[in-house]
């Protein structure tokens, strides 16, 4: 059996109202608390929802943007690798340019004939005896510097040369640096222009026939020693382009010893995944091109120009390069602020479903607060007028 007081209809509305105000003042509360006016899903299901998946992504694209920034230092600092190492090539340059300047050790290589009152029009085979068919070679360089050679079949086929004006105007049309001419003895003359060493090969009876020693032969000039000190120098600096482009890596991943960097743009996956892949190179001494050069290089202005030429190409290189990585970090600098743009515009986005407003929270509290005054004060009529009853029985 209940033992609950009987509320009279005034008391009982009274009290039923300030129980809707004080509900309606405890959610008003929690949002001036939370700044939110949608907390749970009981609250508004579909913002509610939407608020949580906006804010999902706000988070994958966040987690992304560590990623992002990862890849910017990796290509600074392999452009900060590029610009070092164009440096270094460039005092390469200036060593070798220095080498240019001192005196080199070319005394050009002079092989002459012995045969005299030689013409032109002299027949290899029919005047001076030379077998039909045989070979005749000249070789420029050697072990050190690099040769190169040349071989000159004599004698009366298709391609062969059967006086003594075709020989020489082969051997002067040859990629060989050499000058065959009749001296004003008429003896066969050949020069190497390079300053490299010349040396003539051919059976016995070929070499003879034309005038030559078996062992015909002519060096170049002794070593220059100041030569030499830059080509020490010029092997230095080549070390220290490798040691550059070993330190140019950042966060385990160096672009200048070919590694590959991948950086993923968006939080989607598989097919839709948005990613950029920058391909890395070998800007060390041999990915360049530049090799050390042994004893003996430097020493004639030939070898010295063909060095220069080698790092002329590499400064080329690198600056393509440069401006390839310049690029690139462009674009990935430039998804960095989309995706920062991309996560505020999201942030927003969700904030502005589930976001109280502030104001208007405020001043519904003051109106239920006053609300609330007034019913407690109605409730306490209603009370008074149930205890004016009880003047009946004094």
């Amino acid at each position: 059996m209940s033992t609950s007081p009987i509320l009279s209809t005034g008391v009982r509305q009274n009290l039923n109202s300030l129980q809707s105000i004080k509900t309606n003042q405890t959610m008003t509360e929690s949002r001036l608390a939370t700044g939110k006016k949608v907390n749970t899903a009981l609250d508004n299901p579909v913002n509610y929802f939407t608020s949580a998946s906006l804010n999902d992504r706000a988070g994958d694209l966040t987690n992304l943007l560590d990623g992002v920034a990862n890849s910017i230092q990796t290509l600074q600092a392999a452009s900060n690798g590029i610009e070092s190492i164009t440096s270094l090539v460039k005092d390469a340059q200036s060593a070798a340019k220095q080498a240019l300047q001192t005196a080199d050790s070319e005394t050009d290589a002079i092989v002459t004939g012995s045969v005299e009152d030689l013409t032109k029009a002299k027949n290899l085979v029919t005047d001076l005896g030379v077998a039909d068919g045989t070979d005749f070679t000249i070789t420029t360089g050697n072990s050190l510097t690099g040769t190169s050679v040349k071989t000159f079949t004599i004698g009366t086929g298709s391609g062969e040369y059967a006086t003594v004006g075709a020989l020489l105007k082969a051997i002067n049309a040859s990629s060989l640096d050499v000058s065959a001419v009749i001296d004003d003895n008429g003896a066969i003359e050949i020069e190497e222009t390079g300053g490299e060493d010349l040396s003539i090969i051919g059976s016995a009876a070929t070499i003879t026939a034309l005038g030559f020693s078996t062992t015909a032969s002519s060096d170049t000039a002794e070593t220059s020693e100041t030569r030499d000190a830059y080509r020490q120098q010029f092997n230095d600096i080549l070390g220290q382009i490798d040691q550059m482009a070993k330190d140019s890596g950042y966060n385990g991943i160096n672009l200048l010893m070919g590694n590959d960097l991948t950086t993923i743009l968006n939080e989607k996956t598989g097919s839709d995944q948005s990613k950029m892949v920058i391909n890395g190179t070998v800007f060390n001494s041999s990915g360049l091109g530049l090799d050390t050069e042994n004893e003996g290089g430097f020493q004639t202005n030939k070898q010295v120009n063909k060095i220069l030429d080698t790092l002329s190409s590499a400064l080329m290189t690198l600056r393509t390069q440069s401006s390839t990585f310049g690029s690139n970090l462009a674009i990935v600098q430039a998804r960095q602020d989309f995706t920062n743009n991309m996560v505020s515009t999201l942030t927003t986005g969700a904030d502005g479903l589930v976001a109280a407003d502030t104001n208007s929270e405020s001043a519904n509290l003051l109106a239920l607060q006053t609300r609330q005054s007034l019913s407690t004060k109605a409730l306490s009529l209603a009370n008074q007028a149930d205890q004016s009853v009880l003047q009946l029985f004094g």
